[in-house]
């Protein structure tokens, strides 16, 4: 052993383990697991082995989780949710302030238990993972006692199913749970089947605190486990993991009624100017990719360097690279541990050899490997341009490529090339390049001069398909409660009777066309099949409308995209717009009554499509973010952005309070909507051609296609550049919604036809908005 003076002299790191003896003594006891249910431990059946990755031995068995013991948990929560939520929020946050204080308790135990099953090095569990999740469970204890005043009129979903991955165990399970005990639900969680222990860990922690029976419950087991869950009689799911099995979960979940939340992969940019602070920078990299073995979602894997600075900045990538410590992660000096299994290991090692093959050049850290163990060697993959794998594909491992950047706009480009959009990481010592960057990269989470901060005071979640909904702060509580559902009402019921044309070419003048036109980048455009239907009413036919199709769905996309300045001018000016258009509605409301009326719709709808117009010109600059309390030295932003092209399909009855009810809110928070009207009164929407025409409505920003709902809704589902999908309409129309979203895993808002007269509020524009968080530095 060199001695003290030998250890100043060389500043190498001796051993510094952290013992495990308490936990595998505590395993050891165990041996094997049940599953948690009802407030208490089944039998343990049908086990397998959950094992340390860097090493390979078995730390214990744990049960593979059936449909039945998912039911019985589903069951046990349904009895107990009743009585969970009728407590009142104080008692409710007097179990949340008893869990937090018993992981307290036991962090250092917690600690060593999630280094043993996940591999991350103890320095991130003790210092982080399990911080962090007890932070949570204090925050909610604080929602818990607020919930009354801060959401009014907002309930319990009931039964929540939730699905954590193997990255961050515990701290995904706080994420989780925490919110929903505060809400007042109650809640069957599945965890990995790589990581389970400190879930079961928990599970004793809710029983020692006396929590009541059935509130909590743990199911654990392979992916058959989930999918039992998915499929399962909840009232919500929950899921944090892969963007391939959020894809299965949101066909599987379609038409149910079962409220969602995905939260799924990631290939966030890590993106460094000439003016920033390299060293610093390079600390950041280590800190998001090396230290967690690239096991995090949001981790910056796509380095994007300013080409002034790129040689410097390698260099000392490089140079740090080769000081990285790698080996046994109960060892306090280990930089970075194992791989969660061997299976993962594999597949971050083929795509690093797809990457190399698609011409990148690896470059990893020379230390020697422990010979036991999952252990990948971090690395950097240089000259890795856009198309190539390892940068369009998710890692999941310590490997992350470098590209170059010449301008600002080059480096916004890059960092949007890709389909995901979780989070970002900017580094510039100029705020305000700094923050036009942030406004313009597509991700959930934005951090600036900093990487992989958490706070259970902020939202996180993603963009685009890295899923929707939030976790952490108010927006992580919303996604936890409900709001009264409305009376719904029978729909009307539409005819497409193909139509010849008066007058069309080909027969008397060519010159003349009368065929109906549909609204498409603010021009009437003559639909794509050249026909039109009648529209009917007391059957008698009252005229005709443009029969819309699948290539007029795909132009009017491409309108909405070109007026994307409408989203990035200020709330202030599109009051203005919608103020003029309101008064310009009001100037025709006869007009429209009578049409109204023609059409056998109540005439009323006239003026109350007027007031909506007023109501949201008037929350067009008010609907803000807020500054989060988080962490010291740091502001926290959550701003609201709109989600950019949205498809709105409305309800074929009140054609225009309906139509209006939806599109005012989406174009008020700056969406750009394809909007499908009414079919069986499509009229009343065609009408307002001139009313937008005359209101200072840029082109492109509402486009109306009319013709056969469901045929152009499951267009607009399908459609990838179409980022949000409202539709209103019967069950079957809105499971197909649903299921076709999955391909780009766009946000959507089903619902059945209602009462229109106050379909109104702050529920529609916080569905019309996705949140953005900002973390933004301050101090020497």
């Amino acid at each position: 052993m060199p001695t003290v003076k030998e250890i100043l002299d060389s500043m190498d790191y001796g051993p510094a383990p952290e013992s495990s003896a308490e936990v595998m003594g505590w395993l050891g006891a165990r041996g094997a697991f049940g599953h948690y249910i009802d407030g208490g431990f089944t039998t343990p059946a049908d086990t397998f082995a959950t094992e340390n990755p860097a090493t390979g031995a078995t730390l214990a068995q744990i049960s593979q989780g059936s449909a039945e013991d998912v039911a019985r948990a589903v069951d046990a929560a349904r009895k107990a949710q009743p009585k969970w939520a009728k407590l009142s929020g104080h008692q409710r946050a007097k179990y949340l302030y008893a869990l937090a204080r018993s992981l307290q308790k036991r962090a250092r135990f917690l600690a060593v238990l999630e280094t043993l099953d996940n591999g991350k090095p103890i320095r991130e569990s003790r210092d982080v993972d399990i911080p962090l999740a007890i932070r949570h469970f204090y925050h909610h204890a604080g929602w818990a006692e607020m919930l009354a005043d801060e959401f009014p009129g907002l309930a319990p979903h009931g039964v929540c199913g939730q699905i954590i991955p193997w990255n961050f165990p515990l701290l995904m399970l706080a994420w989780k749970i925490a919110p929903a005990l505060a809400a007042g639900n109650t809640v069957v969680l599945k965890p990995a089947e790589q990581t389970p222990l400190t879930a079961l860990a928990f599970a004793e922690i809710c029983a020692e605190i006396g929590l009541p029976k059935g509130v909590v419950n743990i199911v654990t087991g392979d992916g058959r486990t989930g999918a039992a869950l998915t499929a399962a009689p909840v009232d919500k799911i929950a899921f944090t993991g892969s963007t391939e099995i959020g894809r299965e979960i949101r066909r599987a979940t379609a038409g149910s009624g079962k409220a969602l939340t995905l939260e799924l992969g990631g290939k966030s940019p890590f993106v460094v100017f000439a003016d920033a602070d390299l060293d610093a920078a390079v600390e950041g990299v280590v800190d998001a990719i090396w230290f967690n073995q690239g096991q995090v979602c949001c981790a910056g894997s796509r380095i994007l360097v300013a080409e002034a600075v790129a040689n410097t900045f390698t260099e000392r990538l490089q140079t740090r690279l080769s000081k990285l410590r790698v080996g046994d992660p109960l060892d306090k000096c280990t930089d970075m541990g194992p791989i969660v299994s061997a299976t993962q290991r594999q597949r971050v090692a083929a795509l690093v050899s797809a990457g190399e093959a698609a011409g990148a050049t690896l470059v990893q850290c020379e230390g020697q490997l422990p010979a036991a163990g999952h252990f990948f060697a971090p690395g950097l993959l240089i000259g890795a341009d856009p198309a190539n794998p390892a940068s369009t594909e998710e890692i999941f491992g310590p490997v992350a490529t470098l590209t170059t950047f010449r301008t600002p706009e080059e480096a916004v480009q890059l960092a949007n090339n890709t389909r995901y959009g979780l989070a970002a990481s900017i580094w510039s010592e100029n705020i305000t390049l700094a923050l036009d960057i942030a406004s313009q990269v597509k991700a959930g989470v934005i951090w600036m001069n900093g990487t992989n901060l958490f706070d259970a005071g902020a939202g996180f979640g993603g963009m685009r398909e890295s899923g929707f909904g939030r976790e952490g702060g108010r927006e992580g509580m919303l996604a936890y409660l409900r709001g009264p559902s409305p009376k719904p009402r029978p729909e009307a019921q539409a005819s497409f009777d193909a139509a010849p044309h008066p007058g069309a070419p080909g027969k008397g003048d060519p010159a003349i066309d009368r065929t109906p036109k549909l609204y498409i980048g603010g021009k009437q455009a003559r639909p794509d099949s050249g026909q039109s239907y009648r529209v009917t009413a007391k059957g008698t036919e009252i005229g005709l409308a443009p029969l819309g199709s699948r290539k007029d769905i795909r132009n009017a996309v491409e309108a909405a995209h070109k007026a994307s300045g409408w989203g990035k001018t200020t709330g202030h000016n599109r009051a203005q717009v919608l103020y003029y258009l309101a008064e310009n509605l009001s100037a025709r409301q006869r007009e429209f009554e009578s049409r109204l009326r023609e059409m056998g719709a109540n005439p009323a709808e006239a003026e109350a499509t007027i007031a909506r117009a007023f109501y949201y010109a008037a929350w067009a600059d008010k609907f803000d973010g807020a500054v989060k309390s988080t962490t010291g030295n740091m502001v926290t932003l959550a701003i609201n952005e709109p989600f950019g092209v949205m498809g709105v399909v409305c309800p074929d009855d009140a054609p225009l309070l309906g139509f209006a009810s939806l599109v005012l809110p989406a174009i008020a928070m700056g969406n750009r909507v394809v909007a499908v009207p009414s079919a069986s009164m499509p009229l009343a929407a065609t009408d307002l051609y001139q009313v937008f025409d005359t209101s200072d409505l840029p082109g492109g920003v509402v486009n109306i296609v009319t013709g056969p709902k469901d045929e152009l809704a499951k267009t607009l589902a399908q459609h990838d550049d179409v980022a949000a999908v409202w539709y209103c309409g019967e069950a079957e129309g809105r499971t197909m919604a649903e299921a076709e979203s999955a391909g780009n895993l766009k946000a959507t808002w089903t619902m059945s036809n209602r009462d229109w007269t106050d379909a109104q509020g702050r529920d529609f524009l916080t569905r019309a908005t996705q949140v953005k968080t900002i973390w933004v530095p301050y101090g020497a």
